[in-house]
């Protein structure tokens, strides 16, 4: 049993990257949706809403997969961050500006004020994704560690094509998982306009995901893994089929899916490996030699098993509370709160 913990928590870590991917990814998408098809503040203001109730339990996820990357697997998470450190940084830097942005938006009653704030969340969305993209492309294809696991080279030796594959992989996910949820929970124009948006984008936006895939697919790929990837083709073109004949939900859930089954090929191609070497297979980080003691992974499974279902409890509970359409007529104007 105890031989069998490592490859139980490096699944549970691919499936809170996949969560996080899953849901921040729309949240993220709208963010740089408030710059690239929001016409004016009233639209701005319903793609806000959309994700107003839930975008801070999104973030959730990516805390609780580094977390549990530090706990599990300590030398991946050393090697991983120690390596990665600029692209982390900026990923940290992209979600506060996300952060402080949402809350004070609309704490003056300017154009400019809100202008600048706007600005802030799409530019910081847009960091966010294309740092995670990079982060999670590198630890599925390699890094320059040696046998110690530190990286070797410069502060950019991470600044690979495969690094900006992902980033490209993330950001073009992002718009058009966010269009396909906007789609999902407005109406009228707003709706309308992610609708045409989700089709223009879907035959596009996923081909950098699918050559990340594949790039490790043809490296270490299996029959069940290159069987994941042609599930996920099948379930981009169910999803297109189904914002065609009006089907939001349908057309979200089988991107969601497509999503998820190149998550699974990627992480499962790569296992058991950890976090590749580019100097030398010798030095490959895997699941047995970067893990933590059989008794702390022991420990954390038992806690687990209680604090994951709570989780996906109250999570699952926000969105069913926050579950209608939001449109243009539901945004009041503009106005000046006075202060008690």
């Amino acid at each position: 049993m105890t031989e069998a913990l490592p490859t139980l928590w490096f699944v549970v870590i691919a499936v809170l990257w996949a969560g996080y991917l899953f849901l921040e990814g729309f949240d993220l998408g709208v963010g740089m949706l408030m710059k690239l098809m929001a016409r004016n503040d009233t639209q701005r203001r319903v793609l806000l809403n959309t994700v107003g109730p839930v975008w801070d339990g999104n973030e959730v996820w990516l805390v609780t997969a580094v977390g549990a990357t530090f706990a599990a697997f300590p030398s991946w998470y050393a090697s991983l961050l120690s390596a990665l450190y600029l692209p982390f940084l900026c990923v940290l830097l992209g979600l506060i500006f996300r952060a402080v942005a949402f809350e004070w938006r609309g704490k003056r009653d300017s154009d400019a004020w809100r202008g600048r704030w706007d600005w802030a969340i799409a530019i910081g969305s847009f960091t966010a994704a294309a740092g995670i993209g990079a982060v999670l492309a590198l630890t599925t294809t390699g890094l320059p560690l040696d046998a110690d696991g530190n990286r070797v080279g410069g502060a950019f030796a991470w600044a690979t094509a495969p690094a900006f594959l992902g980033a490209a992989a993330v950001v073009l996910f992002c718009l058009v998982h966010a269009a396909a949820f906007i789609a999902l929970k407005t109406e009228g124009r707003v709706h309308d306009q992610s609708e045409r948006l989700f089709r223009r984008l879907l035959p596009v936006a996923l081909v950098p995901f699918l050559g990340w895939a594949l790039l490790v697919q043809l490296d270490t790929g299996t029959a069940v893994t290159w069987l994941a990837v042609v599930l996920a083709v099948v379930a981009v073109i169910a999803a297109h089929r189904c914002s065609v004949s009006g089907r939001d939900g349908r057309a979200f859930a089988s991107l969601g899916v497509g999503m998820l089954a190149l998550v699974g090929s990627i992480f499962g191609a790569a296992f058991p490996v950890v976090l590749p070497s580019t100097l030398d297979q010798a030095f490959d980080l895997t699941v047995q030699n970067a893990s933590s003691s059989p008794y702390t992974l022991g420990l954390m499974s038992v806690v687990a098993c209680f604090g994951l279902p709570l989780v996906l409890a109250y999570q699952g509970w926000t969105y069913w509370v926050f579950r209608r359409r939001v449109s243009e007529a539901s945004i009041p104007a503009a106005h000046v709160v006075a202060p008690l």
